[in-house]
C-alpha cells in the first residue's frame, strides 16, 4: 500500500472539501479557498496544493499571517555570524502580535475575496484557530471551514487551554519546555 505523502493528504482533504456541496456552489459562483498555515509555517507551505487547485479549476489563495512570509522579520543577530546572547535578549517581533491580529488580516482577506463568490477557509495547525474566529466574525462569507490537522478551539478559549484541559494534552510536552527568558519579552 502506498504512503500518502503530507502533500497528499492535504490536496486530497481540500479537494474533497470541494466536491461536498458542488451543486450549491454552481448557483453562487465557484469557490475560492482561503488557505491559512499555522504558527510555524507561511504561505508559501501551501505552493503545491494552490497548484493542484487551480490545475483542477478551482481559485485558490494562500495566506502570510502578519509576522510571516516576506514579513517576517530576521534580527540581524540571528544572520551570519549569529550573535546568540544578542539573539536570546532580543525581543521578538511575534511577541506583540496575537491572535486577534490573525483574524483581522484574513477577515480583510476574506471580505475582498468574497466579492468572488462561496469561500471555503481552510486552518493547517494553529491556522484552524484563526479560522473558528473569522467564521464567527464573518460566518456569512464563509461557505466551509475545513480544519486540516488544526486546532478548532469551539469550547475552550485558547490553543493553550487545549494543550492543559484536556485528555489529549495532558501527554504533551508542549507545555514542559522550559523558556530560557521571559517569553512575554523575547516570544
Amino acid at each position: 500500500m502506498a504512503e500518502l505523502s503530507r502533500r497528499g493528504f492535504l490536496g486530497t482533504a481540500v479537494i474533497g472539501a470541494a466536491v461536498i456541496g458542488a451543486r450549491e456552489w454552481s448557483a453562487r459562483g465557484r469557490p475560492t479557498f482561503v488557505l491559512v498555515h499555522g504558527a510555524n509555517g507561511n504561505a508559501g507551505y501551501f505552493a503545491p496544493l494552490v497548484a493542484e487547485l487551480a490545475m483542477a479549476g478551482h481559485r485558490a489563495l494562500a495566506v502570510d499571517l502578519p509576522g510571516h512570509g516576506p514579513a517576517a522579520h530576521f534580527p540581524p543577530s540571528y544572520q551570519a555570524p549569529q550573535d546568540l546572547a544578542s539573539l536570546a535578549a532580543a525581543p521578538s517581533p511575534l511577541a506583540r502580535l496575537r491572535l486577534a491580529d490573525n483574524v483581522e488580516h484574513v477577515t480583510r482577506i476574506v471580505r475582498r475575496v468574497a466579492a468572488h463568490g462561496p469561500v471555503i477557509l481552510v486552518g493547517h495547525s494553529m491556522g484552524g484557530a484563526t479560522i473558528t474566529r473569522v467564521g464567527n466574525e464573518i460566518p456569512h462569507l464563509i461557505a466551509r471551514l475545513v480544519y486540516v490537522t488544526a486546532f478548532c478551539c469551539v469550547r475552550l478559549r485558547s490553543v493553550l487551554e487545549c494543550f492543559t484541559a484536556t485528555p489529549e494534552g495532558a501527554t504533551s510536552s508542549l507545555t514542559a519546555i522550559p523558556s530560557l527568558t521571559d517569553p512575554a519579552r523575547t516570544g
